[in-house]
């Protein structure tokens, strides 16, 4: 591929604050950007020189869009694969539509890893609360997902027990459900994988990461585990992302067992809330790394600059008579930096931007933005 250089246009299918951070890093480098996404007043569109409102699946909008762009990218899986298809009639589209074909469906997903020999948690698929039921049987206990539209928690039901079944089932009214069979747990990992359409291939220092009810609350980089797990870690995540031909990024969700055994969780072919602190932590962050890899540029070097960590700033911090929280509180922890994301309205359980922090150590970076954020919470 020629690379695409910095004067050109790069769009984005998908408005949100992974292509506002992304858009960033464009702009610095000289890009123009372009944003497609159904919400007009969308987190990139304060970035974008020109935003298409236009739904995810509407193809003919998506071609006329990629008329407009040197090369495109994806701020989100959810695109349907027949507009990434249209579009990449008239520009390049990466990731294209086959990989996300593959990602965007946790079933598919699921048995596309199972089939290519990579680890993941024993599963079955349910269409029907009977279907939901038997895999109970043969899995035992388990927590059930919807296969498309549910993150951060949302479509979820876990099963401890029969009496847990009729929430769960309830899930295969909307959705094909994924049931997988609950593991315990030392930790959970994310390892982001760039990779260029030369073929160049860079990762970034492992994330350790915590979540509380499903949504992802803290990471920090780097990862307190062994050298030989960060090493068997990029190493799977690596070929994932091989094999499934990604040109751009790759955020590969990890869970290490108690018997320090990987399973892989989920993929994600784009930037994620895991590698925010690169933006401050590693000599490339992955939204500049993200803009290399898709324009066919050198991929950046991503050595550690110092240890980072984020925490996330939910919609539920904002007070009830719509004021701003105190954000001069959090700024007097030294070190910590906070990160909108223009969003113009705050919902409980809606991730409205993340404080940052970097220090000698992950734990000393994840302490500040902890501390931070308490002061965040009312009195």
């Amino acid at each position: 591929m020629t690379p695409v250089l910095p004067g050109s246009t790069i769009g984005f299918l998908g408005g949100g604050q992974l292509a506002r951070m992304s858009a960033l890093a464009a702009r610095s480098m000289g890009y123009d950007v372009h944003v497609l996404d159904p919400d007009p007043d969308c987190p990139a569109a304060a970035v974008a020189s020109h935003v298409v409102t236009a739904a995810y699946d509407d193809i003919d909008a998506a071609s006329a869009f990629a008329r407009t762009c040197h090369v495109i990218t994806l701020d989100i899986e959810q695109v349907a694969p027949a507009s990434i298809a249209a579009a990449s009639l008239h520009a390049p589209v990466h990731p294209g539509a086959a990989p996300i074909h593959i990602v965007q469906d946790r079933g598919r997903q699921k048995a596309w890893l199972q089939q290519n020999g990579f680890p993941v948690v024993p599963f079955q698929i349910a269409h029907s609360p009977r279907e939901v039921a038997d895999a109970f049987a043969i899995l035992g206990r388990s927590i059930a997902k919807t296969t498309s539209g549910g993150y951060d928690g949302r479509g979820q039901a876990r099963i401890r027990s029969i009496h847990d079944l009729p929430a769960a089932s309830a899930l295969t009214e909307r959705a094909t459900v994924v049931v997988e069979q609950w593991i315990e747990l030392a930790g959970e990992l994310s390892v982001m994988v760039a990779r260029s359409s030369s073929g160049e291939v860079r990762t970034f220092p492992v994330s350790w990461n915590h979540h509380d009810n499903g949504v992802l609350t803290w990471a920090m980089t780097p990862a307190p585990i062994s050298e030989g797990t960060a090493e068997a870690a990029i190493t799977l995540a690596s070929s994932i992302a091989a094999e499934l031909g990604i040109v751009g990024l790759l955020a590969v969700e990890l869970f290490v067992t108690t018997s320090d055994t990987l399973l892989v969780n989920e993929l994600a072919p784009r930037p994620h809330n895991t590698f925010h602190a690169t933006e401050r932590a590693c000599l490339t962050s992955q939204f500049e790394q993200q803009v290399r890899a898709v324009c066919g540029l050198p991929l950046g070097s991503t050595a550690l600059l110092a240890s980072g960590a984020i925490v996330n700033v939910l919609g539920d911090l904002w007070p009830a008579d719509g004021t701003q929280p105190a954000w001069h509180r959090a700024l007097e922890v030294n070190g910590v930096r906070v990160h909108l994301y223009g969003k113009k309205l705050a919902k409980p359980g809606r991730k409205m931007g993340h404080l940052s922090a970097v220090g000698p150590t992950a734990e000393s970076a994840r302490d500040a933005v902890l501390d931070a954020y308490a002061r965040l919470l009312p009195s």
